[in-house]
């Protein structure tokens, strides 16, 4: 057994390598030729059929890059595809998905206190929305709406925001967001496989046969690009999100996910605006700022909308928090909900090792760790991971007290 959990460990951790590496080479050369795109300028005497052109320097070189609308004349002798990035980091992601969220679905994939459903019957609900978040967003790409780009990233909008919601009333806060990025992807990269690529086949085809390509294969594969484009960094945000429960494990987490879509948008939009040579719109940056902010807010559930304490999360020194009168029954409370995994020798089947090396046996652990348990099983629900111990509100609110009232001692 000891053997079997060290290799799934290790499994957990090359695929999460594996996936790394084949993002940063699909988001690399997204935004790359995103933005050579938007800079492409239109000069006389290009050949015949060529939209723009750009001269670039890197490496030590130059480069001079043209691009043609629809095709060249005729099929050049060479031509690279970009493809294999995006397949594989959703092969690596969905990989990772199986490893940690299906493999250990009681402890990551499901919360009894969110809804009570077998392991089974979440890990088909997580296959059925990602199936079903394509289907819903091709067809919608399809439709008459299809026509007008923005008025369908609008419509789209609130189709992430509603799956945004409906996975905080699946799953824990931690797959929520993981899936939510999952859902994202996955039409990121169907949209490579199932249009653009197919698309581009069919230029490529007609230009070896010589015929003309019909436009409207371009035109497409364009649009469905832009999507990609300023979905991007939301998935990024969601994938990373984990490490943050502040962003997932508190009451507001799905409207949390709905400003980070927004924060995509605005940050994207400088970028594709300034690569345009239209301007440096600033404001974008001012809204992200805003949108930011009150992401911070609403992580810490303030007083204004659920009658409790707002306090800033400061880290005085760890000896205080010992010396609390709170401390014996935080100390009591800790080791019935969190030390079967946070020991030298974990006593939760499938640990084999203190999650993070944090330990919490004795009073100067806990008290070291103060600040990460008033974040993590304090004020949000991060911990215990799908509250597999049951630990209650008040016991909750007994953390938030016990961090709160030391802070206050120290100040004093």
């Amino acid at each position: 057994m000891y053997e079997y959990a060290i290799a799934w460990e290790w499994l957990a951790f090359a695929a999460r390598w594996f996936h790394v590496i084949t993002a940063i080479a699909w988001i690399g050369s997204s935004f790359y030729f995103i933005a050579l795109d938007l800079g492409l300028v239109k000069r006389p005497r290009l050949p015949p059929g060529a939209y723009g052109e750009e001269w670039q320097v890197h490496g030590g070189g130059f480069y001079h890059i043209q691009k043609y609308l629809v095709a060249p004349a005729q099929m050049p002798e060479h031509l690279t595809w970009f493809k294999y990035e995006s397949y594989f980091t959703w092969i690596s992601g969905f990989l990772m998905l199986c490893i940690v969220y299906y493999g250990g679905a009681d402890l990551f994939l499901i919360d009894r206190h969110v809804l009570d459903i077998s392991p089974s019957v979440a890990i088909l609900i997580s296959l059925g929305s990602l199936a079903l978040g394509w289907v819903v967003y091709d067809l919608l790409c399809k439709s008459p709406l299809g026509r007008n780009t923005w008025g369908l990233m609008a419509v789209l909008y609130v189709v992430l925001v509603f799956m945004a919601w409906g996975y905080t009333q699946l799953f824990t806060g931690r797959a929520a967001f993981l899936h939510l990025g999952a859902f994202t992807a996955t039409i990121m990269s169907a949209n490579v496989f199932m249009i653009i690529i197919p698309n581009q086949k069919i230029v490529v085809a007609d230009l070896i046969a010589g015929r003309v390509p019909d436009p409207k294969y371009g035109q497409v594969a364009k649009q469905r690009s832009l999507h990609n484009n300023y979905l991007t960094l939301p998935v990024i945000f969601f994938m990373l999100s984990n490490h943050y429960p502040l962003s997932f494990g508190t009451q507001f987490n799905w409207v949390i996910a709905a400003l980070v879509f927004l924060m995509g948008v605005t940050i994207r939009h400088w970028f594709n605006t300034t690569h345009a040579r239209k301007g440096r719109p600033t404001w974008t940056w001012i809204v992200t700022v805003i949108l930011f902010i009150l992401i911070m807010w609403l992580s810490t559930v303030p007083k204004l909308l659920t009658g409790e304490t707002d306090a800033a999360a400061v880290a005085p020194a760890f000896q205080q928090f010992a010396g609390d009168p709170h401390f014996p029954a935080v100390k009591q409370l800790v080791s019935t909900r969190c030390s079967m995994c946070h020991a030298a020798e974990p006593v939760y089947e499938g640990i084999v090792r203190p999650p993070n090396g944090v330990m919490l046996e004795n009073d100067a652990e806990i008290a070291a760790h103060a600040r990460e348990i008033y974040i993590q099983a304090g004020r949000s629900h991060a911990m215990p991971p799908g509250n597999i111990t049951d630990i209650t509100p008040d016991e909750r609110k007994l953390l938030v007290a016990w961090f709160e009232s030391a802070v206050e001692g120290k100040k004093q």
